[in-house]
C-alpha cells in the first residue's frame, strides 16, 4: 500500500461530498453535546451551535508501509491537555473552507508544508461531546518531509502504523459513564501511546472506510 493507489481505490466509496446538514454523533454523545449546548444557551445541535473545526488525517506513505501522523498535545493547554490528537483546529474567518483550516492548522501545529499534502476528500462532519462540528479531511504525504512542532500545542509527534490498527485485537470497544450518560468509546494502545477519545473513533471510521468503503456510525 505505499504508493497510496490501493489505499485511493479502498477509500474512495466513503469520500462522498459533504452534505451540510448530516452531523454524525458516537452513541451517547449527543446527549453530552447537548449538555454543553444548553450551558452556552442552545436548545439544538444545528449547524449555528456547534463551532466549526476541521483535522487532518495525514497517511504517510512509507515504503515499508502507510503510517498515519498523530500529535501528543502538551500538558498544559486548556482543552485536551496530553492527548494524542489529529493537527487540525477551528476554522478562521480568512480560510475558504474546512480543507483549508486543516491544511493552516497542520502547517502551524507540526511545520508541515500543505505542498507535501495531497488531499483525497473528507469523511462526513463528526459532532464532540465539546460542542466542535469537525470535518476529518484525509491526505497523502509522501516522504521526505520536515516538522517544525510548535512547542506551545505539539509535546511529540509519532506515526502510527496503518497495518496496526487493521488488526481488530489492536482496536478495544469500551463503555463510560460521563455526565450521567452511557456512551462507547474506542481505545488503542501502541507502544507508550494510548490514543481513545475523537481520534480513535475517527481512527475506527478510517479502518471501516478502507474495509468495506462503508460509513461506520
Amino acid at each position: 500500500m505505499s504508493d497510496g493507489r490501493d489505499l485511493l481505490d479502498r477509500l474512495n466509496r466513503a469520500l462522498a461530498p459533504r452534505r451540510a446538514s448530516e452531523v454524525v454523533f458516537g452513541p451517547g454523545e449527543r446527549d453530552l453535546a447537548q449538555q454543553q449546548m444548553l450551558k452556552r444557551g442552545f436548545v439544538g445541535l444545528d449547524a449555528a451551535a456547534l463551532k466549526p473545526a476541521a483535522v487532518l488525517i495525514p497517511l504517510v506513505l512509507r515504503p515499508e508501509g502507510t503510517t498515519i501522523l498523530l500529535t501528543e498535545r502538551t500538558s498544559h493547554l486548556a482543552d485536551h491537555a496530553g492527548q494524542i490528537s489529529f493537527p487540525g483546529g477551528r476554522l478562521e474567518p480568512d480560510d475558504a473552507d474546512a480543507i483549508a483550516a486543516a491544511l493552516r492548522e497542520t502547517e502551524e501545529e507540526i511545520g508541515l508544508a500543505r505542498a507535501h499534502v495531497e488531499v483525497l476528500g473528507h469523511f462526513e462532519d463528526y459532532g464532540t461531546v465539546t460542542g466542535y462540528r469537525v470535518t476529518p479531511v484525509i491526505g497523502f504525504v509522501r516522504p521526505p518531509f520536515d516538522l517544525t512542532p510548535d512547542p506551545h500545542e505539539v509535546a511529540e509527534i509519532f506515526e502510527l502504523p496503518l497495518e496496526f490498527i487493521l488488526q481488530p485485537t489492536n482496536v478495544q470497544r469500551l463503555r463510560e459513564t460521563r455526565g450521567g450518560v452511557l456512551r462507547d468509546v474506542y481505545e488503542i494502545s501502541y507502544g507508550k501511546w494510548r490514543v481513545w477519545g475523537f481520534t480513535a473513533r475517527i481512527l475506527v471510521r478510517l479502518i471501516a472506510a478502507l474495509d468495506e468503503g462503508a460509513p461506520a456510525r
